[in-house]
C-alpha cells in the first residue's frame, strides 16, 4: 500500500477515535507531506472541516506554484466542496482510497484535467462501511441527505 494513503488512513482512524466521520487526506509536494486532515466536522461543529479541507488547512498559506505540483490522498471520492477547493489551487492529481460507499465528483476533477486515480483499498471500503452502517444518521448529515 502506498505510504501517504497509509497515513491518511491513520488520520481517518483518528478521526473515528474522536467521535467523528472516518475520512482523512495528505497533501504532498515532492515526496513531503505538506497537510494532512481529517473531517472534523464533529469534533469542531464545523461545516466545511472534511479530510480534504482540514489537510488544506494544516498546509496552510502555499503559493499556487507549490499547489500545482501536489498530489491529494484521500481516503474516500472528494465532495463537490473539496473537488472545488483542488481545482481552486490546482492540484494536478488526486489519489482516491475508495469510491465504492460514496461517489463524489471525480467526473468533475477529470473534466478539469486533474488526474484521479481510484485504489479501491479493501481497508478504506470496509472502514466506511462500518461507520455508515453503525451510524446512518450521522453519515446522512454529513452528504446532505
Amino acid at each position: 500500500m502506498d505510504q501517504y494513503l497509509k497515513i491518511a488512513i491513520e488520520e481517518a482512524k483518528k478521526g473515528l477515535s474522536e467521535g467523528g466521520i472516518p475520512i482523512g487526506s495528505v497533501i504532498v509536494y515532492k515526496d513531503e507531506i505538506l497537510g494532512k486532515g481529517h473531517n472534523r466536522r464533529v469534533q469542531n461543529e464545523s461545516v466545511i472541516l472534511h479530510g480534504e479541507m482540514d489537510a488544506f488547512e494544516n498546509a496552510g498559506r502555499q503559493p499556487a506554484s507549490v499547489y500545482k505540483e501536489c498530489v491529494l490522498y484521500t481516503t474516500l471520492s472528494p465532495c463537490p466542496m473539496c473537488t472545488g477547493t483542488i481545482l481552486l489551487y490546482g492540484i494536478p492529481k488526486v489519489v482516491i482510497g475508495e469510491n465504492s460507499t460514496f461517489l463524489g465528483s471525480e467526473s468533475h476533477l477529470k473534466e478539469n484535467g486533474v488526474e484521479v486515480v481510484v485504489l479501491n483499498n479493501r481497508e478504506c471500503i470496509e472502514m466506511m462501511q462500518n461507520f455508515i452502517s453503525a451510524k446512518p444518521e450521522l453519515w446522512n448529515e454529513d452528504i446532505g441527505n
